[in-house]
């Protein structure tokens, strides 16, 4: 089974983003936060951490790479925290997550949300760009605008719109904007926006979208879209629909049919699907996608980050060959179902475990296609 085309993003083989977090790394952290060591010499940390990283993701054979959020505390409220008018908080309790309970931390919007052009998710990315070899592509991840959406459920708590959507809509779609905007001026190719609504939603509905909640994903929709049409032509934009990834455990379970007529909506150029266990369903609701006339690549996700324990070659194969009676095999890729470490936790591996679960989604893609 094989089939070739021209390359293009999301990769054959790709990765959501995140890494486990070094032991150094984590020191370093802890030594910081109790005002041991000062922020440059945790800077350094991270530094030689990402160095590490990157020359091993060239090694096992990735041809785009990340700086696996180590700069970061959480996937999303870093993000938020460096906006203009969001600040983080503490709450009183964390998220839940199949009924473990989750660090503790939330957002506040204090003030009118705009674009921050010293956000530090950009030296990052201008670290990162800097030490990449020729020929691999630096990858940047950043929360879907959805994610942000005031919800009490997922503390994100709207202290300055009072609950007018359509004005939090307007600021937030403008912010991501000029925010997509700096990242390309600064040499961004390739983008991600990491959404964990599609799923949530997906999960509190059955078959179809719950009345509540359609109003949600229409903003989501209309967010996305406006970030999409307002991108550079070059800029790749791709999304990852997660249903929560915390110490190897999962917030939300559900089928994609609920929320499959909206994700064929959106203008971006790949998808990056969970489908590591019976959680996420059957591959039909991909059909709707590949329906819509875009020829957006959609990268499953079959290898999981949740658990060590290496997936049988022959039935990620099979389950690429189901995938593609919905979906043309052109138009498909793989990659880990997540990332290895959403929040500095990190889920229960090794990063021996990490890199091995890698080379079996390299080794299995470069089987399934010839380019």
């Amino acid at each position: 089974m094989t089939v070739e085309t021209t390359t293009m993003y999301p990769n054959r083989f790709d990765i959501v983003g995140s890494f486990l977090r070094p032991a150094k790394l984590k020191q370093a952290r802890a030594e910081f936060q109790a005002n041991k060591i000062s922020r440059q010499a945790l800077t350094e940390v991270e530094n030689a951490e990402i160095n590490r990283l990157v020359k091993k993701e060239v090694e096992v054979g990735l041809t785009d790479v990340t700086s696996g959020e180590f700069r970061r505390s959480w996937w999303h409220l870093d993000f938020f925290d460096g906006l203009n008018g969001a600040r983080f908080f503490t709450p009183e309790h964390g998220f839940i997550f199949n009924g473990q309970e989750t660090r503790k931390g939330g957002i506040k919007i204090t003030n009118k949300l705009t674009y921050n052009p010293n956000h530090p998710f950009f030296d990052d990315f201008n670290y990162l760009k800097k030490i990449v070899p020729e020929g691999i592509t630096p990858k940047q991840t950043i929360p879907s605008p959805s994610v942000f959406f005031p919800n009490k459920e997922a503390e994100v708590y709207d202290n300055y719109y009072h609950n007018d959507l359509d004005a939090f809509l307007e600021d937030e779609i403008k912010a991501y904007q000029e925010t997509v905007q700096h990242f390309y001026d600064l040499g961004c190719r390739y983008l991600q926006l990491d959404d964990t609504s599609w799923g949530m939603w997906a999960s509190f509905s059955k078959n179809t979208i719950k009345p509540e909640l359609k109003p949600l994903c229409e903003a989501a929709v209309k967010a996305i879209n406006a970030i999409a049409d307002n991108k550079p032509n070059d800029l790749t934009l791709t999304m990852h629909v997660c249903r929560g990834n915390y110490d190897s455990n999962w917030a939300g379970a559900g089928a994609y049919d609920p929320v499959a007529d909206y994700l064929a909506q959106l203008h971006i150029d790949g998808y990056f699907l969970e489908y590591d266990d019976e959680r996420s369903g059957g591959f039909e609701p991909l059909k709707k996608i590949a329906d819509n006339g875009r020829h957006q690549r959609i990268v499953l996700g079959l290898v999981t980050t949740k658990r060590p324990e290496l997936e049988d070659p022959a039935l990620l194969q099979k389950r690429i060959q189901l995938a593609s009676q919905y979906v043309p095999l052109a138009d498909l890729c793989l990659s880990p179902q997540c990332g290895f470490a959403s929040t500095e936790e990190g889920n229960h591996l090794t990063e021996a475990d990490q890199w091995n679960k890698l080379k079996l989604v390299i080794d299995t893609a470069k089987e399934v296609w010839s380019d």
